[in-house]
This record gives structure tokens, sequence and C-alpha cells, in this order.
């Protein structure tokens, strides 16, 4: 089967939801020959006065580490290359934004993630980076 897609984006947040993408992202990817990115991005607190509160990066870090590896060792099992990316800033604006610079050809996204009950219609990170890629986007349920 020859397909068009080579490098697939997965956003990862530890979520179940999450975990469900990667696995049809690694579906896909076995059935296309596709290496698959995980992408975690933390969010940033965005105004400055809470800046200055120690703020538990180094936990939020080492969570988000963690979560890759078990990504990683996930995506092996099933005899899939998985390269791992963390950042910081609003969540589907970074993906959005690294799917695009990294020229991914698509990107396979949880419908909700850890997100607030504001998500509780579709998360909005999804629903962000649906209406806002450039690339198809499957999302999972």
């Amino acid at each position: 089967m020859k397909s068009g897609i080579k490098r697939i984006l997965v956003p990862l947040d530890g979520s179940k939801n999450s975990i469900r993408g990667l696995d049809n992202a690694i579906y896909l990817a076995r059935q296309c020959q596709a290496t698959i990115t995980g992408i975690y991005v933390l969010p940033r607190v965005p105004v400055r006065a809470y800046r200055a509160i120690q703020y538990p990066e180094k936990e939020l870090l080492k969570d988000a580490d963690s979560n890759m590896e078990f990504a990683k060792k996930h995506a092996a099992q099933n005899g899939i290359v998985f390269e791992k990316k963390i950042s910081f800033g609003d969540p589907g604006y970074m993906v959005v934004k690294y799917a695009k610079d990294k020229k991914f050809d698509i990107i396979v996204i949880g419908a909700r993630g850890r997100g607030s009950i504001k998500e509780i219609f579709f998360g909005s990170v999804s629903n962000y980076v649906l209406h806002k890629a450039n690339i198809p986007v499957l999302i999972v349920k």
C-alpha cells in the first residue's frame, strides 16, 4: 500500500484518550511504514504575576518525560520508530506550529485530554488543532 503518510504527529498528555490516539497512530504507522513523533506540551501560565510563585515545572517535566518514555516503549513493541518532543506553551497552538514547521503528514489526537470542565464538550485542544492545522487531523474518541 503506497501512502503519502510517512510522518505522524501525536500530541500526548498522559490521559487515556491520548494513549488511544497513540494506539491508532501506531496502527496507521504500521500500515504506511511511517514514523511517529509524540509531542507533549506543558502549559505555561501566561500572567507574569503567577510566574513568581514557584511553579512546579520540574515535577511536570518528570511526568511528561515518563509519559513519553511509556509511549516510546509502546511504539517500539509494535516496531515503530518514536521520537519525543516536550515543549512549553499553549498546547493547541504549539501542536499546530510544530506540525507545520516540521512538515508532518497527519496529526492523530485524542478527543479529550486532561482538561478542565470547559473541555467536556470536545477537547478544546483537539478542536483547535482540527480547525487550525493545514494537514489532515484524525481525532480519536
